[in-house]
């Protein structure tokens, strides 16, 4: 004799969520069968009626209404606590498949082991003319050393991903030329504690907070024909042959509140006098208004002749003094 179907509870949380996991076009098809399912069991329909309905067995209907029963006290705690996409995962979870246990691994610990701390090497290590591992270069390096008989590229990055590493990426890394840790640490403070009290600054006390840098030696390269647009079966082609008419410097100022990039200068050079020019044409933009630049130590940041510009500014008409001799 069959065994009476497991009674299905859902609140009107659940049932939402529900109701958008069974018509979602973006989700795995398995989720929506089977959020289906566990809204057809609330609204009292058999099993029987169920399976045919979504395309399943009245046995694999019958699974999932236990689990659902089993998992609801769960569910609720989970709804009390007012986190709603707490509440989704929790349900995309539990009508997805348990993790199962697959076949034996192939390779140990150790040579596992031995095949990240490959990838953590450079490659000139091994003598091998790249600056970049890829996953092709580890397998064949991973079977030279004797580490492994064999692997595929794609194994082994499965088992980079593992354990998020990213052997083909590099990021730029600045280190400080202060060799006194307070000292250095104080200068910390004072520029995040700047970016901290930006928004507060601008909104209270009408005051822009600017991030100043330059990138020099842009090339600036024209194509020696106009690009052709794309159309049907074709994508757009971009001469390759270019024109250099030398290169060009980009000062930018970045918004640290607004995050807009304003008033940027682009010209030949980099000298006192264009740094001069690019935050004078900043401030005229909103003269009326406060600043806060935020610069590094680079010399023309701190020239005679932006002390003069900033004086000016000011309303400071006493001696400032000569460059190179007294005062500025």
């Amino acid at each position: 004799m069959a065994g009476s179907a497991a009674k299905v509870v859902i609140s009107e949380r659940q049932e939402k969520v529900l109701r958008k996991l069974s018509t979602a076009t973006t989700v795995a098809k398995r989720l929506v069968q089977r959020a289906a399912i566990i809204l057809r069991a609330f609204s009292g329909m058999a099993n029987q009626d169920i399976a045919q309905q979504v395309g399943l067995g009245r046995c694999q209907v019958g699974i999932w209404r236990r689990r659902w029963q089993d998992a609801f006290a769960k569910l609720i705690r989970i709804e009390c606590s007012d986190d709603p996409p707490a509440l989704r995962k929790a349900i995309e979870d539990l009508l997805s498949d348990e993790p199962r246990p697959g076949c034996p691994g192939k390779f140990t610990a150790e040579q596992l082991t031995q095949l990240i701390a490959l990838a953590c090497e450079p490659p000139e290590k091994s003598s091998r003319p790249i600056t970049h591992w890829t996953a092709k270069e580890l397998a064949a390096e991973a079977i030279a050393r004797g580490i492994v008989d064999s692997i595929s590229p794609s194994q082994v990055n499965r088992y980079l991903r593992a354990a998020e590493l990213q052997p083909h990426k590099s990021r730029y890394w600045l280190n400080t030329t202060e060799k006194d840790p307070e000292l250095f640490q104080a200068q910390v403070e004072v520029v995040c504690a700047c970016y901290h009290d930006a928004p507060a600054l601008y909104q209270r006390h009408d005051t822009h907070t600017i991030c100043v840098d330059e990138m020099t030696g842009i090339q600036a390269l024209e194509r020696i024909a106009p690009t052709l647009p794309m159309r049907p079966g074709q994508t757009e082609r971009r001469e390759f042959e270019y024109q250099r008419h030398g290169t060009v410097t980009l000062i930018g100022n970045f918004h640290v509140v607004t995050g807009e990039l304003i008033a940027p200068t682009l010209g030949p050079t980099r000298t006192e006098e264009d740094f001069v020019a690019h935050i004078d044409r900043a401030v005229k933009l909103d003269p009326a208004a406060r600043y806060v630049f935020v610069l590094d130590n680079l010399n023309i940041h701190c020239s005679a002749g932006l002390v003069e510009l900033v004086a000016r500014r000011c309303g400071v008409e006493e001696d400032l003094g000569v460059k190179g001799k007294r005062g500025s």
